[in-house]
């Protein structure tokens, strides 16, 4: 029996009712060749933060009691509890899993999105050996905000009960929200919002004071900067993510 078309329908129509769904193409993946945009691409924003934290120190003592105390909702304490992950080495890495398993475009993108967040947690631990400071958990009160800092290059000696400053998780998710916010765009109010939360759990766990996360941030901020844009380490990335280099499957 022969094969009917419906009326109307001319040659070039049938050629494509006929041609099968081929598979979608990746999306093209970002470059830092190009200025980057967001964050890391506003060199004045450590700088402020920084300037923030140290104003911050202020208040250091009276928010880090109020967190311990526990003066918030338990839901909100749910919710920040959740959103550690973000800021800790496994979750970076899980995250990572996901990109390499659901996004083949931006495989070779991983490296940096590594270097931005792993890396500035790093950046942040070797910070935490050269000045101490006792964390809220661990601190009496009694004194001012001078009180809570100790010795300089105390390396590894006291332990993690006075490696307060800075926070090295909000580093870590800072400049993961920083690399998410490169190669997805659209994501960005979410990925700051999730970097934002990390150093509200810092600060509710009594592990940091905000000026501790601040200058967190603010390392994360410049660890991400160098890895993007005009920063010293993307020509190295952008050699390695090139297409020369072969396929990205």
């Amino acid at each position: 029996m022969p094969h009917l078309e419906p009326p109307g329908v001319d040659a070039r129509a049938r050629a494509r009712i006929r041609q099968p769904p081929s598979e979608a193409e990746p999306p093209a993946a970002p470059s830092c060749r190009t200025p980057a945009k967001g964050p890391a691409g506003w060199p004045w924003l450590p700088p402020a933060l920084l300037a923030v934290a140290l104003v911050a120190m202020a208040a250091d003592g009276g928010i880090a009691q109020w967190f311990l105390e526990g003066n918030y909702p338990k839901v909100v304490a749910e919710l920040i509890e959740v959103c550690e992950a973000f800021g800790n080495g496994f979750g970076v890495m899980l995250l990572a899993l996901v990109v390499y398993q659901l996004d083949v475009g931006r495989r070779r993108m991983l490296p940096r999105l590594l270097a931005c967040s792993l890396g500035a947690g790093i950046a942040a631990n070797v910070v935490k050996l050269l000045v101490a400071r006792t964390r809220p958990y661990a601190f009496d009160f009694e004194g001012g905000v001078l009180a809570t800092f100790g010795e300089w290059f105390p390396f590894l000696r006291g332990g993690a009960a006075v490696q307060s400053f800075p926070s090295g998780h909000t580093a870590t998710a800072a400049g993961l929200a920083v690399a998410l916010t490169w190669l997805y765009p659209r994501g960005r109010w979410m990925f700051a919002l999730l970097a934002v939360l990390v150093a509200c759990q810092r600060m509710q766990s009594g592990s940091h004071y905000p000026s501790d996360v601040l200058v967190g941030a603010a390392v994360g901020l410049v660890v991400a900067r160098a890895c993007l844009g005009p920063g010293w380490l993307a020509p190295w990335f952008d050699r390695f993510e090139s297409p020369q280099k072969g396929g990205t499957g």
